[in-house]
């Protein structure tokens, strides 16, 4: 159905992958959790469509990770990445293009679901964020890649000890979809984790199916809605710093639960003119030479701070936020604020990059 194999659990496939179930179907591809019957561990699979064109973009991601896998050689920061461990085809009706991983744990989206009213712990945070930022680092300066969609559900745990990945691990039995409970943030499943085992939990930059190379771009339109950068939205060429924006949204959200921009269609404008709204409301206007450089800038606004279809906004800084909806401290508030809006930088070309972010006093504290 929808150009996807027709997997089952039990089938084993390649004389070697016994199928246990699925972890997650998407646009592109479906992936399934296997039993390798042959080194006796837990791998995870990943199936892209047979339709026409979606063989083009499995070539594309088995060479983005062969590029991961040979720079992993000359540069550990490449752990922060998903580590491929073979692709190889599925020949019959339909050509269908198989990937295989090592198993991780479920993404951080679902950790994350504990903690919505608050945020996850800042020491996690700042940890987690370190691995992202070094794993970008690697993608944008070894391997010349632009990951092109951080987002939550892109960020696999993995736990550092047996006993923690086992835990990770059932909960991925149970069903990707699973949040992990933790005790002391009111969840209830038998696999829970103590509060202590976060600082053990390390993550993993997945998915690099979207992802395109520094010096050949392939779409236009890239990156989930709130964790897009200002100039995909409005039709610039693009570059690294496109992650770098996404990974500002992500650290706001790992830290307070939220996200840091979460347009809305309304009757008369749409999602992409609420969000371009959300951004002028945190950061200020956008100056007049940045504004009319790009090329849908006419698509939004009238002259230079005037938009089409929103006249009304009301303008907040991030401190503010932080300190009125999330109780942050004035300290607390001002010094992520200092991390995070340099990461947010109107003008690509000045945005923070991934090393910067690394040497921020907010991140290595």
């Amino acid at each position: 159905t929808g150009h996807h194999h027709p997997m089952q659990e039990g089938k084993v496939f390649n004389t070697r992958y016994q199928v246990l179930h699925e972890l997650g179907c998407g646009a592109f591809a479906t992936v399934w959790l296997c039993q390798d019957m042959r080194r006796k561990k837990q791998v995870a699979v990943k199936v892209l469509k047979s339709r026409e064109g979606f063989a083009e973009t499995a070539q594309d991601e088995v060479a983005f990770l062969h590029c991961v896998s040979c720079m992993k050689k000359k540069d550990r920061a490449g752990e922060n990445i998903v580590c491929l461990l073979d692709d190889f085809r599925i020949i019959g009706e339909n050509s269908f293009h198989i990937l295989l991983w090592r198993a991780l744990g479920p993404s951080l989206r679902c950790l994350m679901g504990n903690y919505t009213a608050q945020g996850l712990p800042l020491p996690f945070v700042r940890k987690s964020l370190q691995q992202v930022l070094a794993g970008l680092h690697f993608l944008h300066k070894c391997c010349r890649i632009i990951h092109t969609d951080i987002k939550p559900e892109n960020i696999l745990l993995y736990g550092c000890n047996k006993r923690l990945q086992r835990l990770l691990m059932d909960t991925l039995n149970c069903n990707q979809g699973t949040e992990v409970r933790l005790k002391g943030a009111g969840g209830d499943l038998g696999n829970q984790l103590e509060e202590s085992d976060l600082m053990n939990i390390e993550v993993k930059i997945a998915d690099l199916g979207s992802a395109c190379w520094t010096y050949k771009p392939f779409s236009k339109e890239i990156q989930t809605q709130p964790y897009r950068a200002l100039e995909v939205l409005l039709g610039l060429d693009y570059g690294t710093p496109a992650d770098i924006w996404s990974t500002a949204c992500l650290a706001f959200e790992m830290a307070t639960g939220e996200c840091l921009f979460d347009p809305q269609p309304g009757k008369y404008f749409s999602r992409d003119d609420d969000h371009v709204a959300c951004i002028i409301e945190l950061l200020g206007r956008i100056p007049p030479q940045i504004v009319f450089s790009w090329n849908k800038s006419t698509t939004f606004f009238s002259r230079p701070g005037a938009l089409l279809r929103l006249s009304r906004l009301s303008p907040r800084s991030l401190p503010g936020i932080l300190a009125e909806r999330h109780g942050w401290t004035p300290g607390e508030a001002a010094a992520f604020a200092a991390f995070l809006l340099p990461a947010l930088h109107y003008a690509p070309e000045r945005r923070a990059s991934a090393a910067q972010s690394l040497r921020h006093a907010w991140i290595a504290a």
